[in-house]
């Protein structure tokens, strides 16, 4: 009789079939589907799981679901590499872990059910369809961070949430592990090269294998999603400085030929001064508005105001006197501070608290406005920005200054923004991005003590 071969061996076997299956019907992914070494894990899970190096199988698992149908490994395998592909991995820190992975399996289960190859094909299930078609209600790709967002917005009870994740489940996700590894070069390191093997891939669907994608199209609509490229919110703030006259020398409006000249020739005498002053854009009339309603969570309005703050008091934009408005509404005006000085910035950062619950109504932040402008409280308001779902009353009327809502997600289809409103759809990683920037760029740090 032929020796009885390991299971291990079994499972990895299994899991080059599946490879290679999935390989024959999206070649675009030929790169992602090959990154996973293979790895025996009954003893780490009991599923499959990864950690972005290498997929941990259980062989009984792979065996059992094998014996029952081939598609069932299929799936699970790119279901796997798709959260990779997609960086769910690296996403998931400073997020309620539970929510996040339910959040990933509902996004990557979508693109599962709407790819049309034999080989993924599972059969209805009525419970995921109801979900996917609530959530395409409410944002026009089903992403992982939109679905998380809709997720703490719906506050689903313990049983309600359990069905969701039965009905999603696929994979083992406690290797994820963002905060232990958080800041380490190895980090870094892996998730800079899934963003290289996703961009690989939408440049293959796009271009090259355009003619072998069909049926890719929710694959793709994520992909052009994950690798969007990050918004300067430094660079998109800066819009709203006016020209300024400020004590520097120009560089530009100076010749130092002339001056170099005339300390040749008579030793110690210039033949003309650098200008004292220079013309440059600086901040000094702003207000900053965020929605407080029960979808915006305060931890993010938190970020982005200690985002937005870090930013503005940056020596290229921070006028020595300056008057911030800084307005909490959802239905109402729920608060209104007045910040003059870094000294006034620093405490309100330091005790932040977020006011508020009710429905999003943007009017009244509009026409609190208005009335400090008839009152004299701004000098010269260049613009507001506000943070916010983009969810609730617009006015119609457009005010006389720049506005523009700041968003981390695209909004839903049926929210009609006016015309003249700015739209920015900024990542949380932006917001990171921009505040270590600031950090980096700070003559003392502990300056910015809220980051």
């Amino acid at each position: 009789m032929p020796e009885a071969r390991p299971l291990a061996a079994i499972g990895q076997d299994i899991l080059f079939s599946a490879r290679n299956e999935l390989y024959m019907n999206l070649p675009y992914l030929d790169a992602a589907l090959c990154a996973l070494r293979f790895q025996p894990g009954d003893e780490v899970t009991q599923t499959i799981a990864t950690d972005g190096d290498a997929l941990y199988y259980n062989a009984a698992f792979l065996a059992d679901r094998f014996l029952r149908s081939r598609t069932l490994v299929d799936r699970a395998y790119l279901h796997t590499v798709l959260h990779c592909i997609l960086r769910h991995l690296a996403k998931k820190r400073g997020k309620t872990a539970r929510l996040w992975d339910l959040a990933c399996d509902a996004a990557v289960e979508s693109i599962l059910d709407g790819l049309d190859y034999p080989c993924l094909q599972e059969g209805d299930r009525p419970a995921k369809r109801k979900f996917y078609g609530e959530c395409l209600h409410a944002m026009p790709v089903l992403t992982a961070e939109g679905v998380y967002r809709r997720l703490l917005r719906l506050r689903l009870t313990e049983y309600e949430l359990a069905q969701l994740e039965r009905a999603f489940f696929v994979d083992d996700h406690g290797l994820w592990s963002p905060d232990e590894r958080s800041g380490s070069e190895q980090s870094e390191s892996q998730d800079e090269r899934w963003q290289n093997l996703a961009e690989k891939a939408q440049t293959g669907m796009e271009t090259v294998l355009a003619g072998q994608a069909e049926g890719g199209g929710s694959v793709l609509e994520q992909l052009r999603v994950a690798n969007r490229d990050d918004v300067d919110y430094r660079a998109f703030l800066r819009r709203f400085a006016a020209p300024r006259e400020v004590m520097a020398v120009d560089g530009d409006a100076f010749d130092y030929g002339f001056y170099t000249y005339g300390l040749q020739l008579y030793g110690n005498l210039p033949l003309v001064e650098p200008p004292e002053t220079k013309e440059d854009r600086r901040i000094e009339d702003f207000v900053i508005a965020v929605d407080t309603s029960m979808s915006t969570s305060g931890e993010l309005a938190r970020q982005f105001l200690a985002s937005t703050y870090a930013i503005l008091r940056s020596t290229e934009t921070f006028t020595r006197k300056v008057h911030i408005r800084i307005l909490q509404c959802d239905d109402q005006v729920r608060s209104d501070i007045a910040i003059h000085d870094l000294d006034e910035l620093r405490g309100y950062m330091e005790h932040f608290t977020l006011t508020g619950g009710s429905a999003t109504d943007f009017r009244p932040v509009f026409e609190h406005v208005a009335r400090l402008q008839a009152a004299g409280a701004f000098a010269s308001l260049r613009g507001l920005v506000y943070f916010t779902d983009g969810m609730g009353i617009y006015p119609q009327k457009r005010p006389p200054y720049e506005t523009a809502f700041v968003l981390l997600e695209e909004p839903p289809l049926s929210v009609r923004m006016p015309p003249w409103a700015i739209r920015l759809v900024l990542s949380e990683a932006g917001l990171e991005k921009a505040a270590a920037q600031e950090w980096e760029d700070a003559d003392d740090p502990r300056e910015l003590p809220w980051l």
